[in-house]
């Protein structure tokens, strides 16, 4: 799919699926799997590998598929434009986004059940202290009571029976406050969970963006084209048309349950007290359904799902403060979420202390932040590491921020609390007597070598290379 040319078709999930396939990216697992524990086992294992489709799951009918967004090539192919494009995408997403267009019909309801929505869903049962089968790939669809305008977002959502789950919202979630609007006016909030949507929808569905500002219309500019969408069949809500599956249903803020331990980002467990409950009324599908799944906690899918969006959030909030701001990139090491590294072309005196300042002000999460300096790759852990240790003095460059906010996943917050930390590890010629220029061979030589050894190389040899 070519940036800005999506057509109706294209905004399914499964052209991303063939590509995957005619690229030998995606496993089709024969063998029937069990949803408890054995399909995570699976997505777990092939983590860095390729994406998974189980044919065969116990209990259900639908197909599932998982491990799609893995790291940023996937991302990229996934929106059909290269790695270096991927922030300067999503960031002009959030800068002009692009308002659904509705459609008369979907393939996402070829199919509507309205009689227990849940039963029969491969819904699986992810990790060893987890008590329920959790929906993780549901992106969802919700109004603002009080504006009126459209969210995107992303929840848990852990089965209780046929027609109900518990959804897990952090409190400052636009989605909890929506819930929370909507139950002091008296009434539940209406969603819609969909599920296989196109992989533009679930980037935008991950971005940090203010109250009023719709996920779904950053979607559309994405895609070169707005998302087509239907009317849901029991709430009033507006659905993507090629999604795979879509549960509607309501939220109620004031009705809890406790949910227990749950695994976080992190790869750790957390016990956050009760959810709210989930009450849903339909299930539309397609004929061939197939139902998507993230592995949730430390691994990739799940970690790219935030880091790239949080990082052209960061771009478009560090604008002001830093109009020199190169890539931006978030750690595997913060699971794409706590650990930020910022690149500045030619950075001037304190603008590195500026800008830490202004990423923690800007995402609550991040605990760390690293700026370095245009020849270095932040997407690269170790030349930032390189960075931290050989343009670095720590009696000036390190800034310690105590008694910080902290939101209720980190691990070692206290009393809600914990120490930030930031690392200027931006070169300063005068540290040195002969310079802080990298020895390396002449930049034509260096050409023409990577030239020849692409020319050369067998396919599977190429991706040692540094281009």
């Amino acid at each position: 799919m070519a940036a800005g040319k999506a057509t109706s078709h294209e905004q399914s999930i499964r052209p991303f699926l063939a590509k995957l396939e005619r690229e030998g990216q995606l496993l089709r697992i024969g063998k029937s799997v069990d949803p408890k524990y054995e399909l995570s086992a699976f997505l777990s294992a092939a983590d860095p590998g390729p994406a998974l489709l189980f044919e065969s799951v116990t209990g259900s009918n639908l197909k599932v598929v998982g491990n799609l967004l893995t790291g940023r090539t996937r991302v990229a192919a996934a929106l059909g434009i290269g790695v270096g494009e991927i922030l300067p995408a999503i960031h002009r997403s959030i800068r002009e986004p692009v308002a659904p267009a509705r459609v008369a019909t979907g393939a996402v309801q070829e199919i509507i059940l309205q009689d227990s929505p849940l039963a029969g869903l491969p819904v699986p049962t992810f990790f060893e202290r987890e008590s329920r089968p959790y929906i993780t790939a549901g992106v969802i669809l919700a109004r603002d009571p009080d504006s009126g305008r459209g969210n995107l977002s992303f929840a848990r959502f852990a089965i209780l029976d046929d027609k109900s789950a518990l959804v897990g919202i952090a409190p400052n979630h636009h989605l909890a406050l929506f819930a929370r609007r909507a139950a002091a006016a008296g009434r539940p909030l209406e969603i819609a969970v969909a599920l296989g949507t196109h992989p533009a929808i679930q980037l935008a569905a991950c971005l940090y963006l203010g109250v009023g500002d719709d996920e779904l219309e950053c979607a559309g500019r994405l895609l070169g084209a707005p998302v087509n969408v239907v009317p849901a069949r029991t709430v009033d809500l507006l659905v993507p048309a090629d999604a795979e599956l879509v549960l509607e249903g309501v939220i109620e803020a004031n009705r809890p349950v406790e949910e227990g331990l749950v695994s976080e980002y992190h790869g750790m467990y957390e016990e956050y007290g009760p959810g709210c409950l989930a009450t849903f009324t339909a299930q539309t599908r397609r004929a061939d359904a197939i139902f998507q799944v993230i592995e949730p906690g430390y691994h990739r899918e799940h970690i790219y799902l935030g880091a790239l969006p949080i990082a052209a959030g960061l771009l478009n909030a560090l604008a002001a403060v830093a109009p020199n701001v190169g890539d931006v990139a978030l750690t595997e090491a913060g699971a794409g979420r706590t650990d930020v590294v910022i690149q500045l072309i030619e950075p001037r005196p304190g603008q590195a202390r500026r800008v830490m300042l202004a990423v923690f002000a800007a995402v609550s999460i991040v605990k760390r932040v690293t700026v370095v300096d245009s020849d270095i790759d932040p997407w690269d852990p170790v030349a930032v590491e390189w960075a931290r240790i050989n343009r670095m003095k720590m009696e000036r460059d390190l800034l310690l921020v105590p008694s910080a906010r902290a939101v209720r996943s980190e691990p070692l917050e206290e009393a809600g609390l914990v120490t930030k930390v930031g690392f200027d590890a931006t070169a300063r010629p005068t540290d040195r007597v002969e310079g802080v220029e990298r020895a390396l061979p002449p930049r034509a030589a260096a050409d023409a070598a990577v030239r020849w050894l692409v020319d050369n190389l067998p396919p599977e040899q190429r991706r040692w290379l540094k281009v």
